[in-house]
């Protein structure tokens, strides 16, 4: 490859997998670093979240608290993990849960279809909804109700994504990217261009053009996506499209044009909790919320008519 600038310059490297349930990519220029000790370095990162933070591991820390009605003493990422989710759970007032599973399964994603849910019923999941019924104090975390659960699955992609970058950054390496199943964050600028990373936005009314609908450019930033287009539900008797976020305060999952929504932080676990959170609140009151956000910037994207898609961003989006 060729890079534009001063001599004596770093190798882009490029690494990509499986990793978290998706597919990774990472960029980086390191003087030190070769592809091999990185790799190792990154299936170590993988490792330590499975292990604490995986629905799909029956041993995690998750799947035991999950699993069990007794106590649990967490380690440190998923106690990390839980604080950003208190912070974030109660500054959307509720929109980003951790604990509104129960109600996802009872739906039926992941299974054969649509499953209506009568009043009485979504009345008695909703009582093993909310943060506030579980408690972590000294390492130890408690539920208040053995059919509480809890799934990182909208937050523990930003946090292994956070702690790749601070592996780079502690190994003296300056410019990087890394991608997991479309989050983002980046340090410095690209070699190949000497320019800032450039990010695709994806165009969320599938197999419509352009199928990039945005491109923006990041500098020591992060960015996350959530949308409603590529999973939902169809309820066999009225053909409606029910998107896979279920709106934890209510409890219901209604239709929305709200296709997909993407924000920039100073940190992915920022940018993913937020993205899964303003997907289910009210755009005005997600953009009140990014407003009052320093480092938070976001973007709304919604279907009009004839397949055309409506734009909504914050004043400091891609700038």
């Amino acid at each position: 490859m060729l890079f534009i600038g001063c001599a004596n310059h770093d190798k882009l490297e490029v690494l990509e997998g499986y990793a978290l349930g998706t597919k990774y990519h990472v960029k980086y220029a390191s003087k030190t670093l070769n592809s091999e000790k990185t790799s190792n370095g990154l299936d170590s990162i993988f490792s330590v979240i499975n292990n604490s933070m995986s629905t799909y591991l029956p041993s995690s820390l998750i799947s035991r608290f999950n699993r069990d009605n007794t106590s649990l003493r967490v380690d440190e990422h998923f106690e990390t993990v839980f604080r950003v989710s208190e912070e974030i759970w109660t500054k959307t007032d509720g929109y980003f849960d951790p604990t509104v599973g129960p109600l996802v399964d009872a739906y039926g994603f992941g299974s054969d279809g649509y499953v209506p849910i009568n009043y009485e019923h979504l009345d008695s999941l909703k009582r093993f909804i909310g943060l506030d019924k579980v408690k972590l104090e000294n390492k130890v975390l408690t539920k208040q109700y053995a059919e509480v659960s809890l799934d990182f699955n909208a937050i523990a992609k930003g946090y292994a994504i956070d702690l790749i970058g601070l592996y780079f950054t502690n190994k003296k390496t300056d410019n990087f990217l890394i991608e997991i199943g479309g989050e983002v964050l980046v340090r410095g600028h690209n070699p190949e261009s000497n320019k800032p990373w450039s990010i695709g936005i994806e165009n969320p009314i599938v197999d419509s053009l352009p199928k990039i609908l945005r491109v923006v450019e990041l500098k020591d930033k992060a960015q996350a996506t959530s949308g409603n287009y590529r999973k939902f539900l169809i309820d066999s008797l009225t053909g409606e499209e029910y998107t896979h976020i279920v709106n934890p305060i209510t409890g219901e999952l209604k239709p929305s044009n709200l296709l997909s929504v993407s924000v920039t932080a100073n940190t992915c676990i920022k940018a993913d909790a937020l993205a899964t959170a303003l997907m289910v609140m009210p755009i005005d009151k997600g953009k009140e919320l990014v407003a009052n956000e320093d480092d938070v910037e976001a973007l709304w994207i919604l279907s009009g008519e004839d397949n055309q898609t409506i734009l909504h961003q914050s004043t400091g989006f891609g700038k």
